[in-house]
């Protein structure tokens, strides 16, 4: 994940005033609800600096306050919230077939979410679209929008360009959307940010290390270290589909030969019931999973051999990397559920011995189809709210 584009920045020592602001902001985001008197004993502040900062973040419109419940004599405290009309982001989820966009506050819930397909297949058409898209929801905001926040399905490279193979529209210049609004822009992988959101307050909150997977257009996913999707050099790891788990005699769009993703996705299941390639390959596998379900012979051998080698796959990556847990998304999912005996034993012979004693578990994600979106929230949040954002909010 990577700034693609931004406004101005604050200088070091500007910044480096809103360490302490960004800390407590950080702990309610966290856990919201907590009293000045815990923030002061989490963080070791003075009780002088904490209602400093925490009337600085008031002021900035980040958090308001509430009356905590009463607990016998003394005093009544407040508890520090997000403030619900305060400064909010713009998340955008960018698809293969269109689009999913909407508001996302300090809690981190999407709000005023709408969706639609892509107008034209054209890269400087679709960057356009959502451009005006997040003009349009700028504007509705009572409050500031501090960042843009942008999951895109493709591969980022060197931190502006969207590679999607197969996918009609390669190059997207993701810079193009959000950047005449004078506020900072982020953009990922839509994998890493639905795998984002997991971590965050998903299937795998709390783990420090997790694997997730999921089945779009092809298989992405990312392995996740303490919360953050580990980005390789140039912002491009996690495209697992393209590992060599497949047929070496076939080729991919994205130029090697062998990838894992020609076993298990919406092309590859149109493959091996020996039907044409369809222009909505998330659709179409669909489709086959609803004819396996109702008892068709055919859909149901497929299924069960896409099940298997996503499922042989996913214990090669557990070997790779001894996740402590690994989540499932989008069409992964619905194959471990239309296949599940078929999965598990895939599953666990793939595993080496000692993972197969105690296999790390596979669960289903928690956010569904709005992973994506929450995530590219969550990264659009965390820039607003570390303390250079902060410095150039103020």
């Amino acid at each position: 994940m990577a700034s693609v584009s931004a406004g101005s920045r604050p200088g070091r020592a500007e910044t480096d005033r809103w360490r302490a602001t960004a800390e407590v902001l950080a702990e309610i985001r966290r856990e919201p609800g907590l009293t000045r008197v815990e923030l002061a004993r989490r963080l070791r502040l003075g009780g002088g600096s904490a209602t400093e900062i925490t009337g600085r973040l008031r002021g900035l419109g980040w958090i308001t306050e509430e009356r905590a419940p009463c607990e016998g004599r003394g005093r009544p405290t407040t508890r520090l919230v997000p403030n619900p009309g305060g400064p909010a982001v713009v998340a955008v989820d960018v698809r293969f077939e269109g689009w999913r966009a909407g508001l996302v506050g300090l809690g981190g819930e999407p709000v005023a979410v709408r969706s639609g397909r892509h107008a034209r297949r054209e890269p400087d058409a679709v960057a356009a679209q959502l451009d005006g898209l997040v003009g349009e929801l700028v504007a509705e905001h009572p409050g500031p929008v501090a960042a843009v926040g942008i999951g895109v399905a493709a591969t980022l490279l060197d931190e502006h360009l969207a590679q999607a193979a197969g996918q009609g529209w390669s190059p997207l210049d993701v810079r193009r959307i959000g950047a005449g609004h004078g506020v900072p822009v982020l953009a990922g992988n839509d994998a890493n940010l639905a795998g984002v959101a997991e971590v965050r307050d998903g299937a795998a909150a709390g783990a420090g290390t997790a694997l997730f997977l999921t089945v779009e257009v092809g298989i992405g996913g990312a392995l996740l270290l303490r919360g953050r999707p580990q980005a390789g050099s140039r912002g491009a790891a996690g495209e697992f589909g393209h590992l060599p788990f497949g047929d070496p005699d076939r080729g991919c769009p994205c130029g090697a030969r062998g990838c894992w993703n020609s076993e298990v996705d919406g092309r590859a299941l149109a493959r091996m019931l020996g039907e044409p390639e369809p222009d909505d390959p998330h659709g179409s596998a669909v489709v086959v999973l609803e004819r396996a379900a109702a008892g068709e012979q055919r859909a149901v051998r497929v299924v069960e051999h896409a099940a298997a080698r996503f499922a042989a796959g996913t214990a090669g990556l557990v070997n790779a990397h001894d996740p402590e847990i690994v989540v499932l998304g989008g069409l992964g999912t619905a194959l471990r559920r239309a296949a599940p005996d078929r999965f598990t034993e895939a599953y666990r012979a793939g595993l080496m011995t000692f993972h197969r004693e105690s296999p790390p578990a596979v669960v289903d994600a928690a956010h569904g189809a709005e992973g994506v979106l929450r995530g590219a929230g969550a990264i659009a949040l965390d820039h607003a709210t570390s303390p250079a954002g902060l410095a150039a909010q103020a």
